[in-house]
Formats: structure tokens, C-alpha cells, sequence
């Protein structure tokens, strides 16, 4: 498995990976109308203006992805998916690093998920995230936003 920076080429595939990847999301909330499932190739392309896009490949074959911005000194980290046949290998958690390591200058580290995603919570959590609040979309959907602040170097 690889991970490098994605390119425009590569949207097509990112965005089959990331359909497959929010499906059990999608079931979870009983909303195939959730925005991954519902972007296009041609939105991701116009992310590559303002996001950094990595990508991991297995055989030649996209396998996850992520992306962030930094605003304002935090970066931003948004759609971290993993193919659902390769799950659970760390994959998820090798991108977060990735995308981290990209954007060691930002003063902290902020995402989210469904409230009702425990597994992505506990993944999250499980890679030095803390939940920061709680935000209410709709009567069906509230988000869990979590912050990471970078470990600071010791001499």
C-alpha cells in the first residue's frame, strides 16, 4: 500500500471509494441524500484549488483517501475513506497521519462525524482526538466535531 498526493485524474475513482465507503453510513441514518454519497467528480475537482488530497493505492487500484485545508491555523480534515474490503488494516489511520504530518504547522487538528457513527468516534478517539461539541444538522442527523492538537516536540 501507498500513499501520495492524489491528482485530478484521480477523482473519478476517489469518488467510487467514497460512495462505497459512506454506504454503512448512509444505512446507519437511513439518508442516501448524505453529501458524499452525492458529490461528483467535477466538485472534487474544484476542491483541488483550496484542499490537499492524498490518496492510497493498492496495485494501482485507489483504495482511501482524505483531504484537508488550513483556515485560519487549523486544518481542516474532511472524507476519510477506506474501501470497505480493506478496513480495519490501518489504512485509515496511516492517511490521518499523512494528512497530519502535511499540516504540522496548524495549531490543532478538527473534524467530524454522525453522532451516531460509534465506530468513527472511536476510531478517532483512538487516534488522539477529543471531542469538542456536538452540532444538530436535522431531527435525523447531529454531527460530533473533534479536535487534535500536535504533539510538541521535545529536546
Amino acid at each position: 500500500m501507498k500513499i501520495s498526493p492524489a491528482e485530478l485524474s484521480d477523482c473519478d475513482e476517489i469518488i467510487q471509494v467514497q460512495r462505497l465507503a459512506y454506504e454503512a453510513e448512509a444505512r446507519l441514518y437511513n439518508d442516501w441524500t448524505l453529501p458524499p454519497l452525492l458529490q461528483t467528480p467535477e466538485s472534487l475537482r474544484q476542491e483541488f484549488s483550496a484542499s490537499f488530497i492524498l490518496k492510497a493505492m493498492n496495485e494501482n487500484k485507489i483504495i482511501g483517501s482524505v483531504r484537508a485545508e488550513l483556515f485560519e491555523n487549523v486544518c481542516h480534515i474532511g472524507r476519510l475513506i477506506v474501501h470497505p474490503d480493506f478496513q480495519g488494516q490501518g489504512i485509515g489511520s496511516k492517511l490521518l497521519r499523512q494528512i497530519e504530518d502535511r499540516f504540522s504547522q496548524a495549531v490543532h487538528y478538527e473534524l467530524f462525524t454522525g453522532s451516531k457513527s460509534e465506530g468513527n468516534i472511536r476510531f478517532y478517539m483512538r487516534n488522539n482526538y477529543e471531542i469538542s461539541h456536538t452540532k444538530v444538522l436535522t431531527e435525523k442527523i447531529s454531527l460530533v466535531y473533534l479536535i487534535k492538537k500536535p504533539v510538541a516536540a521535545t529536546f
